[in-house]
Order: structure tokens, then sequence, then C-alpha cells
């Protein structure tokens, strides 16, 4: 190497492809998290403890029988 050559640099440069596809990926994943109706947070909380209470009921019946 001489003084003419740019010096490379000491960490990898990021490429802006793989932010965008990182970028849609995560599109699709909070689509399906979300899915096609939009929500409140309110509402998804909502959902969220009534999943719990049913589960919790299904495993104390399970248990009981």
């Amino acid at each position: 190497m001489n003084s003419a050559e740019p010096v490379r640099p000491a960490i990898p440069q990021v490429r802006e492809v793989k932010a965008s596809v990182l970028a849609a990926f995560q599109l699709v994943e909070d689509a399906r998290y979300l899915g096609s109706e939009r929500r409140t947070h309110r509402e998804r909380s909502r959902l969220m403890v009534e999943r719990t209470v049913a589960s919790r009921r299904l495993a104390r019946d399970l248990l009981a029988s």
C-alpha cells in the first residue's frame, strides 16, 4: 500500500440493502401481529388479558379433573 491508496475503514460499511430487507420483514411481522384491522392499545391489552384468563381457567380445570 502506498500513500495514494485510501485507508480502509476498521469496520465494514453497512449496506442499505440489508436495512431495507429488515424493514420490509418488520412490516410483515407487524402486519401479522396487528391483524388486518386497526385496534387501539386498550383493545389489544384487553384481548391479551382475555386470552390469559382463558388459558388459566383451562389449566385450572385440567388440574382439577
